[in-house]
């Protein structure tokens, strides 16, 4: 039987529990800045960054989690991601690196913990879980329309 190839994962974390992003989604990593102000979208999104031209809705990942917002930070990074449908930066407290497991260490976060929106699943590392975030769930459907019209209405 063949090999299963590694998952490649970028650890980071938030209100201390520890969170990935599988690599492949992952573009960069960004000190964290001041978004500005988007009116009229979603509570979630913080506001949008100016990266080369390109306009970045920058997720504040614990208000995803229903966790409260709080200050930026200097330690504070940006986790700089491609979703299904646009690009994102995640607003995080710290970035851990890269972690590489073997697929089968990999377990559908339903088999554990049922009701977990935001997680697709989950590694049992020698330090703690590492819950693997479903970013493509971050932004609902209802969600994603909403960031759209208030993209389009800040345009000038």
């Amino acid at each position: 039987m063949a090999d299963e190839a590694p998952v490649h994962l970028l650890s980071f974390s938030v209100a201390r529990q520890a969170y990935a992003l599988l690599l492949g989604s992952v573009e960069r990593v960004l000190c964290a800045a001041e978004a500005a102000p988007l009116p009229k979208a979603p509570p979630i999104v913080s506001g949008v960054l100016n990266l080369a031209g390109d306009v970045i809705a920058l997720i504040d990942v614990r208000k995803r989690l229903g966790l409260p917002s709080r200050e930026i930070e200097p330690e504070d990074r940006i986790i700089l991601a491609r979703c299904v449908s646009r690009r994102v930066g995640l607003l995080v407290d710290s970035v851990g690196g890269v972690v590489t497991v073997g697929p089968d260490r990999v377990r559908d976060a339903t088999d554990v913990v049922p009701g977990l929106d935001y997680v697709r699943g989950i590694v049992a590392l020698e330090d703690g879980l590492l819950l693997i975030s479903d970013l493509d769930a971050f932004l609902s459907l209802e969600e994603a329309a909403q960031l759209d019209r208030a993209l389009e209405e800040s345009r000038p």
